[in-house]
């Protein structure tokens, strides 16, 4: 782990704006355009900001994977479905001037007051900034190091960067005059969403009301993926005591999660799913115990309430993002290379050389429910 910095110097320019009237504000719009994770983490924000303006139109411009979300957040009133080019890692997103000035159309078509853009500690504030600017938003507000003129109304000092993302995004609301709400992440699984996830655990062949163990070994990059052999391996041994596995992921994970099932060989691990985003969550909230990457999975198992293993690699620092409120083991090999940030590892992952077995081990052991009564008790 790095020793904690300070925060840094604050430029000149920041930490300038005045006082927010929210009592006086009816619409504002909240950003968070990556990946579903860091929505999951907002949710103590969200929380905050809407006790102190509960009759305030909240909404969230987030990625298409974030924005489906929606329907398990407490305090959203409406999203936009943006995939903004400056999230483009990849360099994919075609040059299309006319899809950014869509963008501030729509943005300006909502008439907010107020814009609040949140960013992890390597993330810049002012593209964003700047279309909320084009869309006559009056109160603009987000952290940054770096210098980007008056396209922040409120240009607030960040933490250090080692700051925890639910930390960060509370501090950002407090430089604001919104007082925190509690720390805890935040999810509600409507009636409906349990039951499409009963009835995929059906289909794959789970009993009703039997505990299982739910994988989940997708990731938003290839340097966060434990291998799937080796996610495989923690099936078998946990189905093996016992433990039905469900292994799960999006569409575009189906062939990463027939090659689990396929490396576990066992008739206790099946595939579920893909399931939409609400169904996702019922799954992971019903299972005993998770076993994911550093993704989504893992911040939906804090937000819910499942014990979680974790295969975390070296790109992060767990300070930043490991669960809190559940009990969660995270897993990962020291390199001198991490954190590293990379979306693809050119040295064959030894971050994640880690045995399966003494995941599946860990994984049995914070499930309590599915073990059978001790004799002796």
């Amino acid at each position: 782990m790095r020793p904690a910095t300070v925060p840094p110097f604050p430029h000149p320019a920041a930490d300038r704006g005045g006082p927010i009237e929210w009592a006086e504000t009816r619409r504002i719009l909240l950003v968070r355009p990556d990946n579903l994770g860091d929505v999951v983490m907002l949710t103590p924000a969200l929380r905050a900001l809407r006790a102190h303006v509960p009759d305030a139109r909240l909404d969230l411009l987030a990625s298409p994977v974030g924005s489906s979300l929606a329907p398990v957040i407490p305090y959203l009133d409406g999203t936009l479905a943006i995939s903004p080019v400056w999230q483009d890692s990849d360099g994919r997103m075609p040059h299309d001037p006319d899809r950014e000035l869509a963008l501030v159309s729509q943005v300006k078509a909502g008439r907010y007051d107020v814009v609040v853009v949140f960013t992890s500690f390597s993330q810049s504030p002012w593209p964003m900034a700047y279309v909320a600017y084009l869309a006559g938003i009056p109160v603009r507000a987000g952290h940054s190091k770096e210098f980007g003129g008056s396209l922040l109304t409120h240009w607030v000092t960040p933490p250090p960067d080692e700051t925890h993302q639910v930390d960060r995004c509370l501090h950002l609301l407090e430089a604001l005059g919104v007082p925190p709400a509690g720390t805890h992440l935040e999810l509600r699984v409507p009636d409906d969403a349990r039951d499409r996830a009963a009835a995929a655990l059906a289909r794959a062949g789970i009993a009703p009301a039997r505990p299982y163990a739910l994988l989940a070994p997708g990731a938003s990059c290839s340097a966060r993926r434990y291998p799937a052999d080796r996610f495989g391996k923690v099936a078998a041994e946990l189905a093996e005591r016992g433990l039905p596995v469900a292994v799960v992921g999006s569409a575009g994970e189906r062939d990463l999660v027939a090659e689990v099932v396929s490396a576990a060989g066992s008739l206790g691990v099946a595939a579920v799913g893909p399931l939409d985003t609400p169904a996702f969550v019922a799954l992971v909230a019903g299972a005993a115990v998770a076993v994911t990457n550093d993704s989504g999975g893992m911040h939906v198992a804090d937000a819910v309430g499942t014990p979680v293993v974790v295969a975390f690699s070296g790109t992060e620092l767990e300070d930043q993002l490991a669960p809190r409120t559940v009990r969660a083991e995270l897993f990962r090999v020291p390199t001198s290379c991490s954190p590293c940030h990379q979306f693809r590892c050119p040295f064959g992952l030894p971050c994640l050389d880690l045995d399966p077995t003494e995941l599946a081990g860990t994984a049995y052991e914070l499930a309590p429910r599915c073990r059978p009564p001790d004799p002796e008790g």
